[in-house]
């Protein structure tokens, strides 16, 4: 039989070229980074909450209305929560020596 009218092997099954364990990777790694900015707006916004007193306990002195801290908004943007918790890694500064 002629050579040429046979098939190529290599090319009867298409073959995807796309790296599925690359991007499924870069995806898993957004939806994460994602998904902790959230945590980190979260707690910082209850953070700054304390920190001002936004949510005193009408009842107890000195208290904390916890049902307050779920729905505050101690500043106007949750990107200035972020950047705050971004920039502000540290609790304390470091003390001049």
């Amino acid at each position: 039989m002629y050579e040429g009218s046979r098939p190529r092997e290599e090319e009867l099954f298409e073959t995807s070229r796309f790296n599925h364990l690359a991007w499924s990777l870069v995806a898993f790694f957004a939806f994460a980074a994602i998904w902790l900015a959230i945590a980190l707006v979260n707690a910082e916004n209850q953070r700054h909450a304390l920190m001002t007193n936004k949510c005193p306990d009408p009842l107890f002195k000195g208290g904390i209305d916890k049902a307050c801290l779920v729905t505050v908004r101690s500043r106007d943007h949750w990107w200035e929560h972020l950047w705050y918790g971004v920039t502000h890694v540290r609790a304390r500064p470091d003390e001049a020596k």
